[in-house]
């Protein structure tokens, strides 16, 4: 160019999607804001609830976060549904774990996301056994690439190698239900619940001792299939890789959480029966787990089981999940608080994925050390849980504010991990290099964290709304506008422990010692 010139120019892109040429969403010389994406997203900001705050850096990553999860989404699969992406670059297509965890954390936003989810998910649920894509009859799938590069992918266009998608759709169905898609949806999708809990007996315990475990069924498939799914994301206290088949302790409480969800829509549904056996089955698997990964000595629980039932002692972020699904009993869990709170695992922006001490450590690595936004909002939310142990909602503030803080440093946009340093060595966090941004759950993690600290609960079924608030006193006022309760909406005001709630229909019953409503 010439000085003071200028030159413009254009690129439009070509999606292949199954092998099929789709038009451009932008049509040539069309505006980016009259685009059919833009508007997709406008769509998705007025139908969303409006959350705003008193602290500005939660503030700003509240409106990251209806942004990022709003162009993340995808409405280009089999059905038409929006579902929401993994994160981008890498993982800009349906994820079961991913796409499942990420739609349950932006309930409090919208709950389309969620019946998306589970009807695609529902749709490419396994039927057959294919030991190259690692399907079996009733697992929910880890991966869909459909692009012209899927022969390249893990087990080409659909790919099943986890053992947590399963128990999570399950779980997802029945928190969906209480925050209120359609009655018809939900009995729609029952028989996929079914044939996941089925999977989850017949082929994920694969020795018949009661634990979810997995291998891979071909040496292409992931070595590990949990979330931490890197080759050396699992091992033990020394370092030592774990060998399969592994039985992850996360994975344990994501079973039990599926099995009282669907023993609640069970007996919501009319069938007794159905709901005292799976409730029954939780309590045995709740007991078993306290036995077998419970390790006395150090005071926390394995992170896995090996091939010789074998416990891996490393001290993990695995155990907050553990606490989020109500697995762990009131003594075990105050022992863990006690060790989550240690600088071995806090880092002062987050939960480590692994303490300093452990063998494997490295603050660099993907699962040995670095602190994901998600992990350490899930252990926020299992915190919560048990906030009537000493040091439950302390530590909850201070995890969450640390998040907040790195939050601050990365432009209001929590990325897919960061490394795991002190923060009193570089004085902010590390960016890690490959590291998605966005990334779905990573997105909406700060949404986990107010929806545990407002204690706010939706049952749509019983027009019920709980509120328990939690609140550090630094967030000021947090304000949710719009919520969708059924057939209305609500506003509801909160700070520290104590909140107002606007617009209740009469019929609804508000619980919560520290709520009041203004009709």
């Amino acid at each position: 160019m010439p000085p003071r010139g200028s030159w413009c120019t254009e690129v439009t892109a070509q999606p292949v999607l199954d092998g099929r040429v789709l038009q451009p969403r932008v049509n040539r010389g069309e505006r980016v804001e009259t685009s059919g994406p833009a508007r997709q997203l406008r769509r998705w900001r007025q139908a969303s609830t409006t959350i705003t705050a008193d602290h500005p850096v939660l503030a700003e990553t509240l409106r990251r976060t209806e942004d990022d999860l709003g162009v993340l989404q995808i409405h280009d699969l089999p059905g038409d549904r929006p579902v929401v992406a993994a994160g981008a670059p890498w993982f800009m297509t349906l994820f079961g774990r991913d796409s499942l965890l990420s739609s349950y954390m932006a309930l409090p936003l919208e709950t389309s996301l969620a019946q998306g989810t589970l009807e695609t998910l529902a749709q490419w649920q396994g039927r057959r056994v294919d030991p190259h894509t690692e399907e079996e009859p009733g697992r929910i799938l880890h991966e869909l690439r459909l692009g012209p590069d899927r022969d390249t992918a893990l087990g080409g266009s659909r790919y099943y190698g986890t053992v947590d998608a399963t128990p999570l759709f399950v779980l997802l169905l029945a928190e969906a239900w209480r925050w209120g898609i359609p009655e018809q949806v939900v009995r729609e999708l029952l028989p996929a619940a079914d044939a996941a809990l089925e999977w989850m007996d017949r082929y994920g315990d694969r020795d018949g001792d009661g634990f979810l475990e997995y291998r891979r069924a071909t040496d292409r498939g992931l070595v590990n299939q949990g979330w931490k799914d890197s080759f050396d994301g699992i091992n033990d206290a020394a370092g030592h890789l774990g060998v399969a088949p592994i039985a992850l302790c996360e994975a344990q409480g994501y079973a039990y959480a599926a099995r009282l969800a669907r023993a609640e829509l069970a007996e919501a549904f009319g069938d007794q029966d159905t709901a005292q056996r799976l409730r029954a089955r939780a309590a045995v698997l709740r007991t078993a787990f306290a036995e077998k990964f419970w390790l006395p000595d150090q005071g926390w629980f394995a992170v896995a089981l090996d091939r010789d039932k074998r416990p891996l002692d490393a001290l993990t972020s695995n155990v907050g999940h553990c606490l989020w699904s109500g697995i762990v009993t009131d003594e075990h869990a105050a022992a863990l608080i006690e060790r989550l709170a240690d600088s071995r695992m806090d880092t002062g922006y987050g939960l480590r994925t692994l303490a300093a001490d452990m063998g494997a450590y490295n603050p660099m690595s993907y699962h040995n050390g670095s602190v994901w936004p998600h992990d350490t909002a899930i252990a926020v939310a299992g915190l919560i849980r048990y906030a009537h142990l000493p040091g439950a909602v302390e530590l909850a503030h201070r995890l969450a504010n640390g998040l907040l803080d790195a939050a601050a440093a990365f432009g209001g946009r929590l990325p897919e991990l960061f490394c795991g340093f002190a923060r009193h060595r570089f004085g902010q966090p590390v960016p890690y290099p490959t590291s998605c941004s966005p990334q779905a759950w990573a997105s909406a993690a700060p949404l986990l964290l107010v929806r545990a600290l407002l204690g706010v609960e939706l049952d749509v079924p019983s027009r019920t709304l709980t509120l328990q608030p939690r609140l550090p006193a630094s967030w000021g006022h947090v304000v949710l506008n719009g919520l969708a309760v059924g057939c209305t909406q609500v506003r509801i005001d909160a700070a520290q422990d104590s909140a107002t709630v606007e617009g209740l229909p009469d019929e609804w019953l508000l619980k919560g010692a520290a709520a009041t409503a203004d009709q």
